[in-house]
């Protein structure tokens, strides 16, 4: 499976938290895009795809949410809960992020620019891209 938990470093003192972020250091590529989900309904399932070549790391900054890793031949669940846990999703990971507590919000860091073509959204053509 092509995924791993990252624990990000947290400084801290009476004044409150902070955890730094940085590309090709604790984040395992070049950040080239970031986006942030919010105001997903607990029944409300997202993501539902894999990408070919992008890498990325989510980090649940407020709140929980599931996801649902596939990598065609295993499926495993990971809960995203805290904002100094990062999950890097490697290329060619089905993902399906799922109940959702209220008020989450995701944040996602990504090694490349938005690209459709870079998407697989059918299953069936997910398993056929991975298998050859």
């Amino acid at each position: 499976m092509n995924y791993k938990l990252i624990e990000m470093q947290i400084h801290g003192d009476q004044r409150g938290k902070l955890v730094s972020l940085e590309g090709n250091k604790n984040i395992p590529f070049e950040i080239k895009r970031v986006y942030y989900i919010f105001d997903t309904l607990p029944d409300q399932d997202r993501g539902m795809h894999a990408h070919k070549n992008m890498e990325q790391i989510v980090i649940a900054l407020d709140g929980a949410c599931e996801f649902v890793l596939d990598d065609g031949k295993t499926r495993e669940k990971v809960l995203l809960n805290r904002p100094d846990i990062g999950l890097y999703i490697g290329k060619n990971m089905w993902r399906v992020m799922k109940n959702f507590s209220y008020g989450c919000k995701l944040m996602v860091l990504a090694s490349d620019y938005y690209n459709e073509k870079e998407y697989i959204r059918n299953y069936d053509e997910f398993l056929k891209s991975i298998n050859g």
